[in-house]
């Protein structure tokens, strides 16, 4: 009563390892994704800082010395009192 074919043979061992190596990289791979898609930064979402206002421009300008104060409070004027379209 010998039967034959039944056990693994050869070849059955090579693909046994090659799907346990796949089996184990799509395992490991998994995990790193999660954890680096759990820890991520704000930087890393592609969320990027507003521009800045055409007040903080402003005011920019008037602190390195470009505008003199009158001028600075006229335009600072004019922005608050038009409506941005």
């Amino acid at each position: 009563m010998h039967w034959y074919d039944h056990d693994v043979s050869g070849w059955g061992y090579v693909w046994m390892g090659f799907g346990m190596v796949l089996f184990w990289g799509l395992l490991i791979t998994g995990f790193a994704l999660a954890l680096r898609y759990l820890f991520r930064t704000d930087s890393d979402r592609g969320l990027r800082p507003a521009p800045p206002g055409a007040e903080h421009v402003l005011a920019e300008r008037f602190a390195r010395g470009e505008i003199d104060a009158q001028e600075y409070a006229d335009r600072l004027a004019v922005l608050r009192t038009t409506a941005p379209q």
